[in-house]
């Protein structure tokens, strides 16, 4: 088994380098365009929806979930109506994306609790944190690069110190952006639950911005550029 560092015991400097600083020069400026340019439009449950639609399809994706914008929209129109499986999947990521915003909204905190209800959205269990071993990531040649915690006690353990730095800020001194790389790679590291890791992670992302008020509505997705670089992806998530 591959030990886990509590984030906390990361050295912040580690991430005062001059690429890293000017990469969040740009994002920041960036992201505080569109958090103007969300505020400006007048329903922003539209704006919601609409992207919320959009990443649920592409993050759905990445975990080989596919399906089409026609499907999606009908099923979202006629629920009841129409039973294409993946569609289904992906309308439930949007109401666990919708579950977590509200729950961030009202208590201004991202905690275990509401990491769990947003996968018991997902997949529609309450199977909650894993308490059986996860499994080894592989690569291509069938050889173990990484297996995550084993044991019910450290996967609770490290969420839960996953959820103290994600809401004390004294914790670690950096960016919120740098922060929420670090959480992305701590919580796909833990594999805390059976299923769902990938999407609840993308999930989290977006709401630790909202928590930290560079957003003030989940409209920022990554997912569709994960799906472009996806190979890259895993490459540096493993690295």
């Amino acid at each position: 088994m591959t030990p886990i560092t509590p984030l906390e015991h990361l050295n912040a400097e580690r991430f005062d380098t001059p690429l890293i600083l000017k990469k969040l020069t740009s994002s920041s400026r960036y992201l505080a365009e569109l958090k103007g340019v969300a505020a400006s439009i007048p329903n922003q449950g539209i704006l919601i929806n609409t992207l919320g639609l959009q990443e649920a399809k592409d993050s759905s994706e990445i975990e080989n979930i596919v399906t089409t914008h026609d499907e999606l929209f009908r099923d979202d129109a006629d629920p009841d109506g129409f039973a294409n499986p993946a569609a289904k999947e992906v309308m439930r990521y949007r109401q666990a994306l919708r579950v977590g915003y509200e729950q961030v909204r009202q208590t201004g905190l991202l905690t275990v609790n509401h990491i769990v209800q947003i996968q018991c959205e997902l997949e529609r269990n309450n199977a909650g944190l894993r308490k059986l071993p996860g499994t080894s990531l592989k690569d291509n040649r069938g050889c173990t690069v990484y297996t995550p915690p084993q044991s019910p006690q450290e996967v609770v353990t490290l969420m839960a110190g996953l959820e103290r730095f994600m809401n004390d800020p004294d914790l670690m001194p950096v960016d919120p952006l740098i922060k929420m790389a670090l959480i992305h790679h701590q919580f796909e590291s833990i594999h805390p639950f059976y299923d769902g890791n990938g999407r609840t992670g993308r999930i989290v992302n977006v709401l630790y911005l909202v928590k930290e008020g560079l957003l003030d509505i989940p409209v920022l997705y990554l997912s569709q550029h994960i799906v472009r670089t996806k190979a890259d992806y895993y490459r540096l998530l493993q690295g």
